[in-house]
């Protein structure tokens, strides 16, 4: 539910950039956010806080989230992500998410004590949510403009805009319930949030963006590089939580993990 939401923002980008005529943009905006979720927000948060990083389903999740990004490849490369693949990536994360709430059940019952502990009425509680979603709608068409804008002055390409400067901007929400779960000591949900988020980008985001609107994938440095960059960093995400038994993600990792994602920001505009 937390990456669900933190996810929100890209969907909206992405769908409105998608109808705007400018897939490359709403492609490297979900590409930029799992590459900046796990290099800039982690890397960020390991260096404020080191990030124990022992419960064992991460690594599950860590697979379905290279699993889910290897799929994107794959149906990138005829140069189109259709309708049919919109559903493909909605189905998997429908029995994804089936999966996760069996497995959550069966582990415990501590979910319900958070819903029979809620002190806000349901009526609130919706009019936060009508709230947020104009919010976001507004900003997204705001967030387009602008980054279209950009490109055309900065005379860069949509990928590269919407890998940096879109990208960065919807993440911000991860940075900032990483951080407050980090506050709280509940470690499980901001390393979770990470990898739920960037399988959500993926399957929620583009497939319902792709079910929408089919997205032209014209700029093939997705395929050969972003797109591998992503599998890269989430690679060294899993070595640096080895053990899982007993791993922790450490003030030096944190800062490679941050250094790394500079660098790449960096060559992109090179």
């Amino acid at each position: 539910m937390v990456a669900f939401g933190t996810s929100a923002p890209e969907l909206f980008v992405s769908v409105k950039a998608a109808f705007n005529g400018v897939p490359d943009l709403a492609i490297g905006n979900v590409v930029g956010s799992n590459i900046a979720n796990i290099g800039l927000i982690l890397g960020l948060v390991a260096m404020i806080m080191p990030i124990p990083t022992r419960n064992r389903t991460v690594w599950f999740d860590w697979t379905i989230m290279i699993v889910a990004t290897v799929l994107l490849m794959f149906f990138a490369y005829n140069g189109t992500i259709g309708f049919l693949e919109g559903i493909v990536f909605l189905v998997s994360l429908g029995l994804y998410l089936i999966w996760s709430v069996f497995k959550a059940r069966r582990k415990s019952q501590s979910s319900e004590e958070v819903f029979l502990s809620a002190d806000i009425s349901i009526w609130k509680a919706l009019f936060w949510v009508l709230v947020s979603v104009v919010g976001l709608y507004y900003g997204a068409e705001w967030l387009v403009r602008g980054a279209t804008t950009l490109a055309l002055s900065w005379g860069v390409s949509d990928r590269i805009i919407g890998i940096s400067v879109v990208a960065f901007g919807t993440s911000v929400p991860e940075l900032a319930t990483s951080m407050m779960a980090l506050y709280r000591k509940e470690n499980d949900i901001s390393v979770g949030n990470i990898i739920g988020s960037n399988i959500f980008n993926i399957w929620a985001v583009l497939g319902v963006t792709a079910v929408i609107s089919p997205l032209q994938v014209n700029d093939k440095e997705m395929l050969s590089q972003d797109l591998l960059i992503s599998i890269g960093f989430a690679v060294l995400l899993l070595l640096f939580m080895l053990p899982l038994s007993r791993g922790v993600l450490s003030r030096w990792k944190g800062a490679i993990l941050f250094l790394l994602y500079i660098l790449y920001i960096y060559i992109l505009f090179a």
